[in-house]
């Protein structure tokens, strides 16, 4: 059987294979809230290769299968937990819902699209944890619902310690399939990255809003 260091390394080999994640320390890209940031990742990539979208789908199930046994629902959170949500719900003979960042401004103004029922017990999927903020929003708008979270799987966090602060509080376990301190050291082993560079993507990580 796969280790999960195993799976996190291959996970954190495939993103940086297909870009999916870049690593650019000299040449910082800007995220939405203004913090300079050595790091851009797109997770979203990985539908557009069968292998590696297939590999994720599997290893979501088996993290499933292992820590939250016997769901009745699987959630993606809109948009980046969508499209691998649905592949791992059909995966597992799952109904599947998503949930929006917010509800909608017309029409039944739903928050959660497609059918479920208080009192189920639901996974969430995503794609990519930074402060956890949006998706543990998508958690509260389940758990308002009557529905159990069982806990949340994601591709990929980077994990600062705003988000292990606020999953905490949530009470919402969270597992991910691979993770930033795994992807720096496979950067280094694969040359994606040099010494240097991973000394300065540890900093960045200890303090993302004054490295630069």
């Amino acid at each position: 059987m796969t280790s999960f260091d195993d799976t996190a390394y291959k996970v954190a080999e495939f993103l940086l294979q297909i870009k999916a994640i870049k690593l650019q320390p000299e040449n910082p890209f800007t995220w939405a809230s203004g913090i300079k940031s050595p790091i851009y990742c797109d997770n979203r990539k990985t539908l557009s290769y069968p292998k590696i979208r297939n590999y994720i789908r599997q290893h979501f199930v088996q993290t499933i299968n292992n820590h939250f046994p016997m769901p009745d629902l699987i959630a993606g959170v809109a948009t980046g937990g969508i499209a691998i949500g649905v592949l791992v719900a059909q995966e597992m003979g799952l109904p599947f819902v998503y949930v929006r960042s917010e509800e909608k401004k017309h029409g039944l103004t739903n928050m959660i699209e497609g059918h479920f029922e208080s009192g189920q017990n639901v996974v969430v999927i995503e794609d990519l944890i930074s402060t956890g903020g949006s998706s543990l929003k998508a958690v509260d708008a389940l758990r308002e619902k009557g529905c159990v979270v069982k806990g949340m799987a994601a591709i990929f966090t980077y994990g600062f310690e705003e988000s292990v602060q606020n999953f905490k509080k949530a009470k919402c376990r969270l597992e991910t399939l691979t993770n930033y301190d795994t992807l720096i050291e496979t950067a280094v082993k694969k040359e994606y990255i040099n010494e240097k560079d991973l000394d300065s993507l540890k900093k960045w990580r200890q303090k993302p809003k004054t490295w630069a």
